[in-house]
Protein backbone atom coordinates (compact mmCIF):
# COMPACT_ATOMS: atom_id res chain seq x y z
CA UNK A 1 0.00 0.00 0.00
CA UNK A 2 2.89 2.24 0.62
CA UNK A 3 4.57 1.71 -2.62
CA UNK A 4 1.11 2.60 -4.44
CA UNK A 5 0.62 5.54 -2.05
CA UNK A 6 4.13 6.32 -3.19
CA UNK A 7 3.08 5.95 -6.79
CA UNK A 8 0.16 8.52 -6.79
CA UNK A 9 2.30 11.08 -4.82
CA UNK A 10 4.51 11.29 -7.82
CA UNK A 11 1.61 10.96 -10.50
CA UNK A 12 -0.58 13.87 -9.12
CA UNK A 13 1.51 16.02 -6.01
CA UNK A 14 4.69 16.20 -9.38
CA UNK A 15 6.67 14.92 -6.84
CA UNK A 16 10.14 13.80 -8.14
CA UNK A 17 10.40 10.25 -8.28
CA UNK A 18 14.04 9.87 -6.93
CA UNK A 19 13.12 11.96 -3.62
CA UNK A 20 10.30 9.81 -3.49
CA UNK A 21 12.19 6.73 -3.55
CA UNK A 22 14.72 8.20 -1.13
CA UNK A 23 12.38 8.85 1.41
CA UNK A 24 10.48 5.42 1.09
CA UNK A 25 13.85 4.33 1.73
CA UNK A 26 15.11 6.10 4.73
CA UNK A 27 11.86 6.07 6.10
CA UNK A 28 12.19 1.98 6.13
CA UNK A 29 15.15 2.48 7.84
CA UNK A 30 14.17 4.70 10.87
CA UNK A 31 10.54 2.76 10.83
CA UNK A 32 8.82 6.71 10.70
CA UNK A 33 5.50 6.49 8.27
CA UNK A 34 5.60 7.89 5.28
CA UNK A 35 2.78 10.69 6.04
CA UNK A 36 5.49 11.99 9.00
CA UNK A 37 8.21 11.54 6.97
CA UNK A 38 6.69 14.06 3.68
CA UNK A 39 6.10 16.56 5.95
CA UNK A 40 9.86 16.52 8.22
CA UNK A 41 11.45 16.17 5.06
CA UNK A 42 9.77 19.35 3.54
CA UNK A 43 8.45 18.12 0.51
CA UNK A 44 5.03 18.45 0.90
CA UNK A 45 2.99 20.82 3.38
CA UNK A 46 1.06 19.36 6.43
CA UNK A 47 -2.19 20.50 4.86
CA UNK A 48 -1.62 19.22 1.28
CA UNK A 49 -0.63 15.84 3.06
CA UNK A 50 -3.75 16.02 4.98
CA UNK A 51 -5.72 16.42 1.72
CA UNK A 52 -3.80 14.05 0.19
CA UNK A 53 -4.04 11.19 2.06
CA UNK A 54 -7.87 12.27 2.98
CA UNK A 55 -8.66 11.28 -0.69
CA UNK A 56 -6.63 8.71 -0.83
CA UNK A 57 -7.99 7.09 1.76
CA UNK A 58 -11.53 8.05 1.94
CA UNK A 59 -11.50 9.81 5.18
CA UNK A 60 -12.78 13.25 6.40
CA UNK A 61 -10.65 16.32 6.38
CA UNK A 62 -11.07 19.10 8.33
CA UNK A 63 -8.88 22.67 8.45
CA UNK A 64 -10.48 24.28 11.63
CA UNK A 65 -12.15 22.25 14.73
CA UNK A 66 -12.76 25.53 17.04
CA UNK A 67 -16.57 24.01 16.46
CA UNK A 68 -16.15 20.90 18.22
CA UNK A 69 -16.51 20.53 22.22
CA UNK A 70 -14.62 17.31 23.00
CA UNK A 71 -16.94 14.73 24.76
CA UNK A 72 -16.66 14.32 28.76
CA UNK A 73 -15.89 10.40 28.29
CA UNK A 74 -12.80 11.28 25.85
CA UNK A 75 -11.51 13.29 28.73
CA UNK A 76 -12.29 11.03 31.32
CA UNK A 77 -11.06 8.24 29.96
CA UNK A 78 -8.22 8.82 27.85
CA UNK A 79 -5.21 10.98 29.36
CA UNK A 80 -3.85 14.19 28.20
CA UNK A 81 -0.39 12.04 27.83
CA UNK A 82 -2.20 9.97 25.68
CA UNK A 83 -3.51 12.39 23.65
CA UNK A 84 -0.54 14.62 23.37
CA UNK A 85 2.17 11.85 22.54
CA UNK A 86 0.06 10.73 19.11
CA UNK A 87 -1.86 13.93 18.70
CA UNK A 88 -5.33 12.63 18.91
CA UNK A 89 -8.33 14.20 20.26
CA UNK A 90 -12.22 13.48 20.50
CA UNK A 91 -14.53 15.33 18.10
CA UNK A 92 -18.31 13.98 18.81
CA UNK A 93 -19.93 10.65 19.13
CA UNK A 94 -21.99 9.60 16.31
CA UNK A 95 -24.31 6.37 16.26
CA UNK A 96 -22.15 4.73 19.07
CA UNK A 97 -18.35 5.36 17.39
CA UNK A 98 -16.14 8.19 19.12
CA UNK A 99 -14.79 10.48 15.66
CA UNK A 100 -11.30 11.32 16.46
CA UNK A 101 -9.20 14.07 15.12
CA UNK A 102 -5.68 12.76 14.11
CA UNK A 103 -2.07 14.35 12.07
CA UNK A 104 -0.86 10.64 11.39
CA UNK A 105 -3.71 8.68 8.61
CA UNK A 106 -1.03 6.00 8.48
CA UNK A 107 -0.36 5.33 12.21
CA UNK A 108 -2.69 3.09 12.95
CA UNK A 109 -1.37 1.30 16.35
CA UNK A 110 -2.48 4.59 18.40
CA UNK A 111 -6.30 4.48 16.92
CA UNK A 112 -6.80 0.43 17.44
CA UNK A 113 -5.58 1.47 21.19
CA UNK A 114 -8.17 4.21 21.78
CA UNK A 115 -11.03 1.92 20.54
CA UNK A 116 -9.69 -0.43 23.10
CA UNK A 117 -9.22 1.97 26.14
CA UNK A 118 -12.74 3.71 24.93
CA UNK A 119 -14.67 0.31 24.38
CA UNK A 120 -16.51 1.68 21.13
CA UNK A 121 -15.42 2.16 17.33
CA UNK A 122 -13.22 5.17 16.28
CA UNK A 123 -13.73 7.18 13.21
CA UNK A 124 -10.61 9.06 12.01
CA UNK A 125 -10.76 12.49 10.92
CA UNK A 126 -8.10 14.21 9.08
CA UNK A 127 -6.54 17.73 10.78
CA UNK A 128 -3.70 19.95 11.13
CA UNK A 129 -1.63 18.92 14.29
CA UNK A 130 -1.79 22.55 15.49
CA UNK A 131 -5.76 22.51 15.64
CA UNK A 132 -5.38 19.28 17.01
CA UNK A 133 -3.16 20.59 20.15
CA UNK A 134 -5.48 23.55 20.48
CA UNK A 135 -8.27 21.64 20.95
CA UNK A 136 -6.58 19.23 23.21
CA UNK A 137 -5.60 22.47 25.49
CA UNK A 138 -8.71 23.28 25.45
CA UNK A 139 -10.28 20.07 26.34
CA UNK A 140 -8.17 19.41 28.91
CA UNK A 141 -8.09 22.53 30.60
CA UNK A 142 -9.39 21.86 33.77
CA UNK A 143 -8.42 18.17 33.99
CA UNK A 144 -6.74 18.03 37.38
CA UNK A 145 -4.40 14.60 36.80
CA UNK A 146 -1.73 17.32 34.72
CA UNK A 147 -0.57 18.13 38.32
CA UNK A 148 -1.55 14.70 39.29
CA UNK A 149 1.21 13.13 37.15
CA UNK A 150 3.64 15.22 37.97
CA UNK A 151 3.49 15.34 41.60
CA UNK A 152 3.41 11.17 41.14
CA UNK A 153 6.61 12.05 39.49
CA UNK A 154 7.86 14.22 42.47
CA UNK A 155 7.16 11.66 44.67
CA UNK A 156 8.92 9.03 43.09
CA UNK A 157 11.97 11.19 42.82
CA UNK A 158 11.86 11.41 47.05
CA UNK A 159 10.67 15.14 46.74
CA UNK A 160 7.70 14.69 48.81
CA UNK A 161 9.28 12.25 51.42
CA UNK A 162 8.10 13.31 55.45
CA UNK A 163 11.98 13.45 56.15
CA UNK A 164 12.77 16.18 53.30
CA UNK A 165 13.62 19.77 54.56
CA UNK A 166 14.42 23.10 52.90
CA UNK A 167 16.96 24.71 55.40
CA UNK A 168 20.31 27.31 55.79
CA UNK A 169 22.73 24.01 54.43
CA UNK A 170 20.00 23.06 51.34
CA UNK A 171 21.30 23.88 48.10
CA UNK A 172 18.32 25.58 46.80
CA UNK A 173 19.92 25.80 43.01
CA UNK A 174 19.60 22.25 43.05
CA UNK A 175 15.89 21.85 44.07
CA UNK A 176 15.15 24.54 41.37
CA UNK A 177 17.22 23.22 38.63
CA UNK A 178 15.86 19.15 39.50
CA UNK A 179 13.74 17.67 36.06
CA UNK A 180 10.87 17.33 38.20
CA UNK A 181 10.41 20.88 40.01
CA UNK A 182 11.25 22.28 36.31
CA UNK A 183 8.23 20.19 34.90
CA UNK A 184 5.80 21.14 37.88
CA UNK A 185 6.22 25.12 37.40
CA UNK A 186 6.11 24.72 33.67
CA UNK A 187 2.70 22.47 34.17
CA UNK A 188 1.18 25.51 36.11
CA UNK A 189 2.39 27.94 33.51
CA UNK A 190 0.76 25.75 30.48
CA UNK A 191 -2.43 25.41 32.26
CA UNK A 192 -3.12 28.85 32.64
CA UNK A 193 -2.36 29.76 29.24
CA UNK A 194 -5.03 27.09 28.16
CA UNK A 195 -7.29 28.90 31.23
CA UNK A 196 -6.61 32.21 29.66
CA UNK A 197 -5.24 33.22 32.94
CA UNK A 198 -3.88 37.36 33.44
CA UNK A 199 -1.71 36.05 36.29
CA UNK A 200 -0.94 33.45 38.49
CA UNK A 201 -0.79 33.63 42.33
CA UNK A 202 0.91 31.16 44.49
CA UNK A 203 0.16 31.85 47.80
CA UNK A 204 1.34 30.28 51.44
CA UNK A 205 -0.84 29.71 54.22
CA UNK A 206 -0.11 27.85 57.05
CA UNK A 207 -0.80 24.21 56.09
CA UNK A 208 -1.35 24.60 52.31
CA UNK A 209 0.14 25.81 49.31
CA UNK A 210 -2.55 27.37 47.22
CA UNK A 211 -2.16 28.20 43.78
CA UNK A 212 -5.01 30.51 41.55
CA UNK A 213 -5.25 31.86 38.61
CA UNK A 214 -7.02 35.29 37.84
CA UNK A 215 -9.36 34.65 34.22
CA UNK A 216 -11.67 37.17 33.17
CA UNK A 217 -10.31 39.76 36.60
CA UNK A 218 -11.74 37.31 38.71
CA UNK A 219 -9.41 34.65 40.79
CA UNK A 220 -9.98 30.98 40.83
CA UNK A 221 -8.19 28.12 43.28
CA UNK A 222 -6.75 25.92 41.18
CA UNK A 223 -4.56 23.58 42.50
CA UNK A 224 -3.01 23.34 45.61
CA UNK A 225 0.70 21.72 45.30
CA UNK A 226 2.50 19.30 48.17
CA UNK A 227 2.94 22.31 51.20
CA UNK A 228 6.82 20.74 50.89
CA UNK A 229 7.21 22.08 47.48
CA UNK A 230 6.54 25.44 48.39
CA UNK A 231 10.32 26.77 48.43
CA UNK A 232 11.56 24.77 45.76
CA UNK A 233 8.45 26.20 43.18
CA UNK A 234 9.43 30.03 44.74
CA UNK A 235 13.33 28.93 43.95
CA UNK A 236 12.37 27.72 40.61
CA UNK A 237 10.62 30.63 39.31
CA UNK A 238 13.41 33.42 40.75
CA UNK A 239 16.11 31.19 38.51
CA UNK A 240 13.93 31.66 35.74
CA UNK A 241 13.37 35.28 36.26
CA UNK A 242 17.31 35.93 37.11
CA UNK A 243 16.34 37.02 41.06
CA UNK A 244 18.65 36.30 44.16
CA UNK A 245 17.33 32.66 45.16
CA UNK A 246 19.19 33.45 48.45
CA UNK A 247 16.88 36.75 49.25
CA UNK A 248 14.12 36.30 51.31
CA UNK A 249 13.35 38.70 53.49
CA UNK A 250 13.00 41.58 50.88
CA UNK A 251 10.36 41.52 47.94
CA UNK A 252 11.84 41.27 44.20
CA UNK A 253 11.01 41.80 40.96
CA UNK A 254 12.02 39.85 37.78
CA UNK A 255 11.14 39.05 34.30
CA UNK A 256 11.64 35.74 31.94
CA UNK A 257 10.60 35.07 28.21
CA UNK A 258 9.22 31.51 27.92
CA UNK A 259 8.36 29.17 25.26
CA UNK A 260 4.56 27.47 25.49
CA UNK A 261 4.07 25.21 21.99
CA UNK A 262 4.35 28.28 19.53
CA UNK A 263 3.93 30.70 21.74
CA UNK A 264 6.07 32.91 23.53
CA UNK A 265 5.50 34.68 26.43
CA UNK A 266 6.49 37.50 28.83
CA UNK A 267 6.51 36.69 32.89
CA UNK A 268 6.42 39.67 34.90
CA UNK A 269 7.34 38.39 38.37
CA UNK A 270 6.74 39.72 41.98
CA UNK A 271 7.70 37.88 45.05
CA UNK A 272 7.23 39.45 48.67
CA UNK A 273 7.59 37.86 51.49
CA UNK A 274 4.58 36.84 53.74
CA UNK A 275 4.01 35.38 57.49
CA UNK A 276 3.83 31.62 56.04
CA UNK A 277 6.75 32.09 53.15
CA UNK A 278 7.40 34.10 50.19
CA UNK A 279 4.28 34.97 47.93
CA UNK A 280 4.64 35.00 44.12
CA UNK A 281 2.47 36.44 41.52
CA UNK A 282 3.07 36.17 38.16
CA UNK A 283 1.94 38.66 34.84
CA UNK A 284 1.42 36.49 32.01
CA UNK A 285 1.59 38.59 28.59
CA UNK A 286 1.10 36.35 25.64
CA UNK A 287 3.29 37.98 22.48
CA UNK A 288 1.47 35.78 20.65
CA UNK A 289 -1.78 37.68 21.10
CA UNK A 290 -3.17 39.41 18.22
CA UNK A 291 -3.75 43.25 18.06
CA UNK A 292 -7.25 44.20 17.97
CA UNK A 293 -8.78 46.99 15.97
CA UNK A 294 -11.13 49.14 16.90
CA UNK A 295 -14.26 47.65 15.77
CA UNK A 296 -13.54 44.92 18.43
CA UNK A 297 -12.78 46.77 21.36
CA UNK A 298 -15.98 46.99 22.27
CA UNK A 299 -17.18 50.70 21.72
CA UNK A 300 -20.63 51.46 20.73
CA UNK A 301 -21.07 53.12 17.56
CA UNK A 302 -21.49 56.61 18.80
CA UNK A 303 -18.11 56.27 20.86
CA UNK A 304 -16.56 54.69 18.20
CA UNK A 305 -17.01 57.55 16.11
CA UNK A 306 -16.62 60.35 18.52
CA UNK A 307 -12.98 58.05 19.26
CA UNK A 308 -11.80 57.28 15.68
CA UNK A 309 -12.48 61.04 14.56
CA UNK A 310 -9.54 62.52 17.00
CA UNK A 311 -7.25 59.82 15.47
CA UNK A 312 -6.98 61.93 12.11
CA UNK A 313 -5.41 65.13 13.94
CA UNK A 314 -1.86 66.12 13.63
CA UNK A 315 -1.20 67.06 16.94
CA UNK A 316 -2.03 66.49 20.05
CA UNK A 317 -2.66 63.81 23.18
CA UNK A 318 -5.29 61.07 23.14
CA UNK A 319 -5.60 59.82 26.74
CA UNK A 320 -6.89 56.61 27.95
CA UNK A 321 -7.79 55.74 31.98
CA UNK A 322 -8.51 53.53 34.52
CA UNK A 323 -7.01 50.76 36.94
CA UNK A 324 -4.41 48.23 36.29
CA UNK A 325 -5.98 45.92 33.82
CA UNK A 326 -8.36 47.33 32.62
CA UNK A 327 -7.42 47.16 28.82
CA UNK A 328 -6.36 50.61 28.16
CA UNK A 329 -3.23 49.96 26.58
CA UNK A 330 -5.04 47.55 24.42
CA UNK A 331 -7.16 50.47 22.90
CA UNK A 332 -4.35 52.78 22.82
CA UNK A 333 -3.00 50.07 20.31
CA UNK A 334 -5.94 49.33 18.48
CA UNK A 335 -5.63 53.32 17.70
CA UNK A 336 -2.41 53.64 17.02
CA UNK A 337 -2.85 50.27 14.59
CA UNK A 338 -5.86 51.96 12.82
CA UNK A 339 -3.85 54.90 11.37
CA UNK A 340 -0.62 52.89 11.07
CA UNK A 341 0.75 53.82 7.51
CA UNK A 342 4.00 53.54 5.39
CA UNK A 343 4.47 57.14 5.52
CA UNK A 344 3.88 58.03 9.19
CA UNK A 345 7.13 57.15 11.51
CA UNK A 346 5.43 55.83 15.23
CA UNK A 347 7.33 55.18 17.91
CA UNK A 348 6.34 54.25 21.16
CA UNK A 349 8.33 53.97 25.14
CA UNK A 350 6.20 51.10 26.80
CA UNK A 351 6.45 48.90 30.38
CA UNK A 352 6.96 46.48 28.89
CA UNK A 353 6.30 46.15 25.11
CA UNK A 354 3.12 43.89 24.97
CA UNK A 355 2.52 43.75 21.32
CA UNK A 356 4.48 44.48 18.42
CA UNK A 357 2.98 47.00 15.78
CA UNK A 358 4.37 46.00 12.57
CA UNK A 359 6.56 49.13 11.13
CA UNK A 360 6.74 50.94 14.26
CA UNK A 361 9.69 51.38 16.63
CA UNK A 362 9.44 50.38 20.29
CA UNK A 363 11.30 51.13 23.09
CA UNK A 364 11.10 49.21 26.47
CA UNK A 365 11.62 51.30 29.63
CA UNK A 366 14.76 50.13 32.02
CA UNK A 367 14.66 52.13 34.97
CA UNK A 368 17.72 49.94 36.31
CA UNK A 369 19.44 51.18 33.71
CA UNK A 370 18.54 54.92 33.64
CA UNK A 371 15.92 54.69 31.15
CA UNK A 372 12.67 56.12 32.60
CA UNK A 373 9.67 57.24 30.44
CA UNK A 374 10.75 60.86 30.60
CA UNK A 375 14.37 60.19 29.26
CA UNK A 376 13.13 57.62 26.47
CA UNK A 377 10.61 60.23 25.62
CA UNK A 378 13.14 63.13 25.17
CA UNK A 379 14.95 60.69 23.00
CA UNK A 380 11.75 59.47 20.86
CA UNK A 381 11.17 63.58 19.79
CA UNK A 382 14.61 64.02 18.80
CA UNK A 383 13.76 60.88 16.09
CA UNK A 384 11.28 63.03 13.86
CA UNK A 385 8.37 60.80 14.69
CA UNK A 386 4.62 61.37 13.61
CA UNK A 387 2.78 59.47 16.26
CA UNK A 388 4.26 59.06 19.78
CA UNK A 389 2.80 56.29 22.20
CA UNK A 390 3.73 56.51 25.89
CA UNK A 391 3.15 53.78 28.09
CA UNK A 392 2.15 55.86 31.03
CA UNK A 393 2.46 59.68 31.72
CA UNK A 394 3.36 58.80 35.89
CA UNK A 395 5.06 62.38 36.50
CA UNK A 396 5.41 65.94 35.69
CA UNK A 397 8.52 65.54 33.86
CA UNK A 398 7.20 63.11 31.61
CA UNK A 399 3.41 64.55 31.46
CA UNK A 400 5.19 68.14 30.24
CA UNK A 401 7.74 66.33 27.67
CA UNK A 402 4.39 64.70 26.25
CA UNK A 403 2.81 67.94 26.46
CA UNK A 404 5.09 69.64 24.77
CA UNK A 405 5.15 67.00 21.57
CA UNK A 406 1.82 67.45 21.66
CA UNK A 407 2.24 71.20 21.04
CA UNK A 408 4.92 71.28 18.46
CA UNK A 409 2.80 68.94 15.48
CA UNK A 410 3.29 65.43 16.88
CA UNK A 411 0.00 63.06 17.79
CA UNK A 412 0.55 61.40 21.29
CA UNK A 413 -1.21 58.47 22.66
CA UNK A 414 -0.62 57.54 26.72
CA UNK A 415 -2.37 56.57 29.53
CA UNK A 416 -3.08 57.45 33.57
CA UNK A 417 -4.84 56.16 36.64
CA UNK A 418 -7.85 58.03 37.37
CA UNK A 419 -11.29 56.80 38.18
CA UNK A 420 -13.03 58.64 35.23
CA UNK A 421 -12.83 60.75 32.06
CA UNK A 422 -13.11 64.26 33.93
CA UNK A 423 -10.47 63.13 36.95
CA UNK A 424 -8.12 63.16 34.25
CA UNK A 425 -7.75 66.70 33.16
CA UNK A 426 -7.66 67.96 36.97
CA UNK A 427 -5.25 64.79 37.42
CA UNK A 428 -2.86 66.33 34.90
CA UNK A 429 -3.44 70.09 36.78
CA UNK A 430 -2.69 68.11 40.27
CA UNK A 431 0.66 66.43 38.75
CA UNK A 432 1.50 70.48 38.53
CA UNK A 433 0.68 70.72 34.68
CA UNK A 434 -0.30 74.56 33.59
CA UNK A 435 -4.22 74.56 33.14
CA UNK A 436 -4.02 76.71 29.48
CA UNK A 437 -1.06 73.59 28.40
CA UNK A 438 -4.04 71.17 29.37
CA UNK A 439 -6.84 72.57 27.87
CA UNK A 440 -4.91 73.33 24.68
CA UNK A 441 -3.28 69.80 23.94
CA UNK A 442 -5.66 67.27 25.13
CA UNK A 443 -7.50 66.49 22.61
CA UNK A 444 -10.39 63.56 24.09
CA UNK A 445 -10.31 61.21 27.35
CA UNK A 446 -11.52 57.66 27.24
CA UNK A 447 -12.20 55.94 30.61
CA UNK A 448 -12.46 52.49 30.59
CA UNK A 449 -13.39 49.51 32.59
CA UNK A 450 -13.67 45.24 31.71
CA UNK A 451 -16.59 43.30 32.08
CA UNK A 452 -17.07 39.83 31.36
CA UNK A 453 -18.92 38.44 28.38
CA UNK A 454 -21.65 36.38 28.92
CA UNK A 455 -20.70 32.82 27.66
CA UNK A 456 -22.70 31.84 24.28
CA UNK A 457 -22.64 28.31 24.90
CA UNK A 458 -24.70 28.48 27.81
CA UNK A 459 -26.56 32.34 27.27
CA UNK A 460 -30.44 32.39 28.10
CA UNK A 461 -33.11 34.97 28.99
CA UNK A 462 -34.59 35.41 32.09
CA UNK A 463 -37.09 37.71 33.62
CA UNK A 464 -35.66 40.31 36.00
CA UNK A 465 -37.24 41.23 39.17
CA UNK A 466 -38.05 44.70 39.64
CA UNK A 467 -35.84 45.25 42.74
CA UNK A 468 -32.51 44.32 40.45
CA UNK A 469 -33.64 46.92 38.15
CA UNK A 470 -34.04 49.52 40.44
CA UNK A 471 -30.42 49.84 41.24
CA UNK A 472 -29.89 51.06 38.01
CA UNK A 473 -33.33 53.50 37.60
CA UNK A 474 -34.60 51.09 35.12
CA UNK A 475 -38.13 49.90 34.40
CA UNK A 476 -39.50 46.74 32.85
CA UNK A 477 -40.67 48.76 29.51
CA UNK A 478 -36.72 49.52 29.09
CA UNK A 479 -36.11 45.93 28.49
CA UNK A 480 -35.87 44.23 25.19
CA UNK A 481 -38.76 42.10 25.03
CA UNK A 482 -39.01 42.05 29.03
CA UNK A 483 -35.96 39.81 29.44
CA UNK A 484 -32.59 39.94 29.85
CA UNK A 485 -29.81 37.63 29.62
CA UNK A 486 -26.88 35.58 31.65
CA UNK A 487 -24.77 32.09 31.30
CA UNK A 488 -26.16 29.35 32.99
CA UNK A 489 -22.46 27.78 33.46
CA UNK A 490 -21.27 24.99 31.35
CA UNK A 491 -17.95 23.36 30.97
CA UNK A 492 -16.40 25.99 28.20
CA UNK A 493 -16.71 29.03 30.70
CA UNK A 494 -15.90 26.27 33.87
CA UNK A 495 -19.54 26.65 34.86
CA UNK A 496 -19.10 30.92 35.73
CA UNK A 497 -21.78 32.06 33.03
CA UNK A 498 -18.75 34.23 31.23
CA UNK A 499 -16.56 33.54 28.81
CA UNK A 500 -14.07 36.71 27.91
CA UNK A 501 -14.33 40.61 28.32
CA UNK A 502 -15.51 43.05 26.70
CA UNK A 503 -14.45 47.14 27.11
CA UNK A 504 -17.19 49.51 28.85
CA UNK A 505 -16.19 53.18 28.21
CA UNK A 506 -16.64 57.29 28.95
CA UNK A 507 -15.74 59.17 25.84
CA UNK A 508 -15.08 62.68 26.89
CA UNK A 509 -14.22 65.05 23.69
CA UNK A 510 -12.26 68.08 25.03
CA UNK A 511 -14.97 70.81 23.83
CA UNK A 512 -14.48 74.57 24.31
CA UNK A 513 -16.85 74.38 27.08
CA UNK A 514 -14.41 72.08 28.89
CA UNK A 515 -11.57 73.91 27.93
CA UNK A 516 -12.71 76.39 29.90
CA UNK A 517 -13.67 74.35 32.58
CA UNK A 518 -10.66 73.23 33.12
CA UNK A 519 -8.56 77.12 32.75
CA UNK A 520 -11.09 77.76 35.71
CA UNK A 521 -9.90 74.83 37.53
CA UNK A 522 -13.55 73.44 37.69
CA UNK A 523 -14.00 70.45 39.84
CA UNK A 524 -14.10 66.92 38.13
CA UNK A 525 -17.58 66.39 39.54
CA UNK A 526 -19.10 69.28 37.73
CA UNK A 527 -17.07 68.42 34.53
CA UNK A 528 -19.00 65.55 34.63
CA UNK A 529 -22.29 66.84 35.23
CA UNK A 530 -21.91 69.29 32.11
CA UNK A 531 -19.91 66.60 30.34
CA UNK A 532 -23.71 64.87 30.96
CA UNK A 533 -26.38 67.33 30.60
CA UNK A 534 -24.84 69.31 27.61
CA UNK A 535 -22.91 67.26 26.01
CA UNK A 536 -24.39 63.82 25.89
CA UNK A 537 -21.42 61.81 27.75
CA UNK A 538 -22.52 58.53 28.55
CA UNK A 539 -20.74 57.19 31.55
CA UNK A 540 -19.60 54.10 32.57
CA UNK A 541 -22.66 52.95 34.05
CA UNK A 542 -24.42 54.01 31.06
CA UNK A 543 -22.62 52.21 28.88
CA UNK A 544 -22.27 49.45 31.11
CA UNK A 545 -26.28 49.27 31.10
CA UNK A 546 -26.52 49.87 27.76
CA UNK A 547 -24.55 46.40 26.87
CA UNK A 548 -26.45 44.30 29.63
CA UNK A 549 -29.87 45.10 27.21
CA UNK A 550 -28.05 44.02 24.75
CA UNK A 551 -27.05 41.33 25.89
CA UNK A 552 -23.48 41.16 26.10
CA UNK A 553 -22.99 41.36 29.56
CA UNK A 554 -25.41 40.91 32.93
CA UNK A 555 -26.61 44.09 35.07
CA UNK A 556 -24.35 42.17 38.24
CA UNK A 557 -21.51 42.46 36.04
CA UNK A 558 -21.96 45.74 35.46
CA UNK A 559 -22.84 46.50 39.41
CA UNK A 560 -18.98 45.01 40.44
CA UNK A 561 -17.30 47.22 37.83
CA UNK A 562 -19.11 50.57 38.08
CA UNK A 563 -20.06 53.10 40.80
CA UNK A 564 -23.55 54.49 40.76
CA UNK A 565 -23.69 58.19 39.06
CA UNK A 566 -24.37 61.14 41.05
CA UNK A 567 -24.50 63.83 39.73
Amino acid sequence: MTEMLAKLLVDEKNLRGDKVDALLLKAGESGEKLDAALVDSGLLPESEMLDFFAKQLGLPYEAELGKYRTPHKFIEKVSVNFARNYNLIGLEEVAGSMRVATCRPLDLYPMDELAAILRQPVEPVLSPRVEISALINKAYAQKSDLNEEVEKELAEDGMLDDDIEFDASTNILDVATAAPIIKLVNTILAQALRMRASDIHVQPFEHKLQVRFRVDGVLYDIMTPNKKLQEAITARVKVMSKMDIAERRLPQDGRATVRMGDNEVDLRISTVPSNFGERVVIRLLDKSSKTYNLEEIGFTPRNHDIFKSYLGYSNGIILLTGPTGSGKTTTLYAGVTSINKPDVNIMTIEDPIEYHIAGASQIEVNEKKGLTFARGLRSLVRQDPDIIMVGEIRDLETAQIAIQSALTGHLVFSTLHTNDAPSTVTRLVDLGVEPFLVSSSVLCVVAQRLVRRICPDCKATYTPDVTELHGFDLKMTDLPDGVLWKGKGCETCFKTGYTGRTGIHEVLPITETLKQQIVDKVPSGEIKRVAVQEGGLKTLRMDGITKALLGQTTLEEVATITQRDTF
